[in-house]
């Protein structure tokens, strides 16, 4: 059997109008980075879209950080093992959660598309899911903004000079 991704979208916010296919960007984003990260097997990844007083409760609620932030990753797995769904077999990745305000300010921000910060939220927290980190900076940071640009170059979506960065 074919390896199947599969990425359960859900929109939990009514202050940002999705446009038309920004679902299939953000499932596009998931399957490339399964794919250059050499993931193999089945995968199922959630992406949740909030407005940033949800996004804030949430980071309150898991993270002890009473603010709103971009975007959070949820990852199911340790060491690339990942809870199996009984049902479908699949690698049960975890959950990003993308605040859709801050998409549009961010995106506003550092001159680019809707779509591309998006996508940008969407890959770094791929990579999360994957065990990238970038929270002490450093070799690890610079590795995990490499991938990132990879990704959005075969995307189509080239940087234009500027980036988001973390705290």
């Amino acid at each position: 059997m074919k390896d199947k991704i599969k990425v359960i979208i859900s929109d939990n916010q009514k202050k940002v109008k999705i446009p038309t296919g920004i679902r299939l960007l953000v499932r596009r984003c998931c399957n490339a980075v399964l794919v250059n990260e050499g993931f193999t097997g089945s995968a199922e990844i959630s992406v949740t879209f909030v407005d940033d007083e949800r996004i804030r409760d949430i980071n309150l609620e898991h993270r002890d950080i009473d603010a709103s932030t971009d975007v959070l990753s949820f990852p199911l797995g340790e060491d690339g093992k990942y809870d199996i769904n009984m049902v479908t077999g699949a690698q049960m990745l975890g959950d990003i959660v993308i605040s859709m305000e801050h998409a549009v300010s961010q995106a506003q921000q550092y001159g680019h598309s809707f779509e591309r910060e998006v996508a940008f939220l969407t890959v770094h927290s791929m990579l999360h899911l994957l065990g990238y980190d970038h929270v002490n900076g450093g070799i690890e940071a610079v590795r995990m903004r490499e991938h990132e640009e990879t990704e959005l170059e075969q995307l189509g979506l080239k940087r234009n000079g500027s980036y988001h960065m973390d705290e």
